[in-house]
């Protein structure tokens, strides 16, 4: 049984309430950066960070988290929940899941578009599924009981893919919308993901974008992809996470935000962290893109011109 969240195709219906992250950059949070931050006070913008790292009873992960929730709004990031899946979401997981929810009162919660479980196999790595019914009416009933669970909506993200199936019979944004519709979940629009697969893959981002439903984009992510060859010597692209992001994606990011207007956007940055200022700086830079395109609207209005 499906949440009764508000149509998205509801005219005057809100698809995400009011909260205290609009039209603000954020930056994942790291415990390395808890004393820096708490040096400089409240400050606009938010943390992101990953459901999985706090779905202990207690200690200093809880500590920290519940310092930065003091003074900050929080996104929660779910990585494990395998919503891409086969087999059914694991309630223990999910029971997990709604506790922080519960305890920490996000702005914004998040899921991938992916799968990383297998029967007992747990992989490190979100891995890519093929987009056709079947997939879709099992990923939809997986977003509907995690929406249940929880009483709100989360959001979707699109993958970063490094291979494609030769058995889906629909493009990935058809995929997504249509999950939108079925679910009324909003989305998560990774600009880094769109970069990486549109390079591995060898189509246009921006044509993938132009095609992509940002009127139920709720947040944004950027983040920093290294470069690597495949086994015929072609550039590939890895969504590593261990860098600045790339000037390409800047460009993307201000199109985007030039379209759909100022959307709340993280920063992810989760392997070989930088000191403090660096990632800081980062968020500062969409800052300025958001506050740039403060005028638009975050109705869809903006996307329509």
């Amino acid at each position: 049984m499906s949440v009764a969240f508000p149509h998205p195709n509801t005219p005057g219906a809100s698809r995400f309430p009011d909260h205290p992250v609009a039209g603000l950059a954020g930056t994942s949070f790291k415990h390395e950066h808890l004393h820096s931050i708490l040096e400089e006070g409240r400050v606009d913008g938010f943390f992101e960070v990953h459901a999985e790292n706090y779905m202990g009873a207690g200690g200093p992960p809880h500590a920290a988290l519940t310092r930065i929730r003091e003074q900050h709004p929080v996104s929660l990031h779910g990585v494990c929940m395998s919503i891409g899946g086969p087999q059914p979401l694991d309630r223990s997981h999910l029971a997990r899941f709604k506790e922080l929810v519960e305890r920490y009162e996000p702005a914004l919660v998040s899921e991938h578009l992916a799968w990383s479980t297998h029967t007992t196999t747990f992989y490190n790595d979100l891995l890519p599924l093929p987009y056709t019914d079947a997939t879709l009416q099992r990923v939809a009933e997986h977003i509907d009981e995690v929406q249940e669970a929880i009483g709100r909506p989360i959001l979707l993200e699109n993958p970063s893919t490094y291979v494609l199936f030769a058995e889906s019979t629909m493009s990935e944004t058809d995929f997504i919308r249509t999950l939108v519709r079925r679910t009324g979940c909003g989305l998560l629009l990774d600009v880094n993901n769109v970069f990486v697969s549109a390079v591995n893959h060898g189509y246009s981002a921006l044509g993938y974008l132009a095609d992509f439903p940002l009127e139920h984009v709720g947040e944004i992510h950027l983040a920093g992809h290294a470069e690597q060859e495949d086994d015929e010597g072609e550039l590939l692209l890895i969504d590593s996470h261990d860098g600045p992001v790339a000037d390409a994606v800047w460009k993307l990011y201000e199109i985007v935000i030039g379209r759909r207007g100022p959307v709340p956007t993280l920063v992810e940055w989760d392997s070989a962290i930088p000191k403090w200022p660096v990632l800081k700086a980062e968020a500062a830079a969409a800052q300025a893109i958001l506050d740039a395109h403060a005028h638009l609207s975050l109705d869809g209005k903006a996307h329509a011109g």
